[in-house]
């Protein structure tokens, strides 16, 4: 329903730990549907709702590879299996990546939209992402974790 503002990394809403989601109301489809906007105007895979000024536990990714996005409520990631380093960014700070270790596969349990019980067993950029949007819902930011930080060079 609106492209809301991305809060920076600076901000401290965003260090903070997210409450869950107890039932899916006109409150959480819109928000929901302002991720969905908020992460398609700013051309990324994922976003969470503390990015968007919501301490509520929800994420949306969509790895843009013809698959429908995944939005996921009260995630809770139950098993993590190897790990590989690789890049990484966030739209909550623009201009930098990082190297971050991240597992190679995991599965997560949350909601979907519709308020039904899913399972997701992801590997390789989602299960990053996954851990990724994850952490910022714990109030965690992948500097935090980044074995080092770079910055992009202008194009």
């Amino acid at each position: 329903m609106a492209v809301r503002e991305i809060i920076k990394a600076d901000h401290q809403l965003l260090r903070r730990k997210s409450r869950r989601i107890l039932n899916i109301d006109d409150e959480v489809l819109e928000l929901i549907q302002d991720l969905k906007d908020t992460l398609y105007n700013a051309d990324g895979i994922g976003l969470a709702a503390p990015q968007i000024g919501v301490l509520k536990r929800a994420f949306i990714i969509d790895l843009r590879n013809g698959e429908e996005p995944i939005i996921l409520l009260n995630p809770k990631i139950v098993k993590k299996i190897g790990q590989y380093e690789d890049s990484e960014g966030c739209l909550s700070y623009p201009g930098y990546e990082g190297i971050v270790v991240r597992p190679r596969r995991v599965i997560v349990t949350g909601m979907n939209e519709k308020g039904k019980i899913v399972q997701y067993d992801a590997s390789g950029l989602m299960a990053r992402a996954i851990c990724h949007e994850t952490d910022h819902l714990d109030g965690v930011l992948y500097m935090d974790i980044a074995k080092k930080m770079y910055k992009l060079e202008q194009e």
